[in-house]
């Protein structure tokens, strides 16, 4: 195991240089409150003897090995690692397995990596940063935007508007006025008419 944990500790002070894309983690980050649980999601895509658990510390400078599962779902511990606080879950697939730590406290703040033992190295998953508080921050309000009135239906009032207009008096009134004019303009010249024609028959019997 000299070589496996002297490739770890390159590992960690070169940051990035061991994340390996056959293994990977979700989430990312962890908020969690204090005395609660959480789980980080282990998936793999290689063959592989079984999932390693580390976490680091960033505030103790601590790299700590955690818990160990193999294929046939048996854990071997790390030193002072409580069994009550960490677990392992694989699936039936054996591609995907999740670390479980219950009874939260600020003690457990660190990064934690999946990791498999392959030609002599140790691979380091994405990792997944937990952050444990006493309270949660509350979620940022949403301002609903304010509500806008809905337009006047203008072309609607516009038609209506110009419907009225054709049975307007302002617009009946000039029209029947020049009527009455060209009626009156005609009223000498149909009197004239009739006198002639009554001349020419009294013509035409004298005859």
């Amino acid at each position: 195991m000299a070589r496996p944990w002297l490739h770890l500790c390159i590992c960690l002070q070169i940051s990035g240089f061991c994340t390996n894309l056959l293994l990977s983690q979700t989430p990312k980050d962890i908020l969690a409150q204090t005395n609660n649980g959480t789980e980080i999601l282990c998936e793999l895509k290689k063959e592989h003897a079984g999932v390693y658990w580390y976490r680091w510390s960033q505030e103790r400078q601590n790299f700590e090995f955690l818990v160990f599962s193999n294929l046939l779902g048996k854990t071997t511990y790390g030193a002072n690692i409580s069994q009550d606080k960490f677990s392992v879950h694989g699936a039936s697939s054996r591609n995907s397995y999740s670390l479980h730590i219950s009874h939260l406290h600020t003690s457990d703040n660190g990064t934690y990596y999946c990791s498999v033992s392959q030609s002599s190295q140790l691979l380091l998953g994405s990792g997944t940063r937990l952050g444990v508080v006493d309270v949660l921050p509350l979620p940022p309000r949403t301002t609903q935007a304010p509500r806008t009135k809905k337009p006047m239906r203008h072309v609607t009032k516009s038609k209506a508007t110009g419907k009225k207009g054709a049975c307007n008096p302002l617009v009946w009134l000039p029209l029947t006025a020049s009527i009455m004019v060209l009626l009156l303009s005609l009223v000498p010249t149909a009197y004239r008419l009739h006198r002639l024609r009554r001349r020419l028959w009294l013509r035409i019997h004298r005859q």
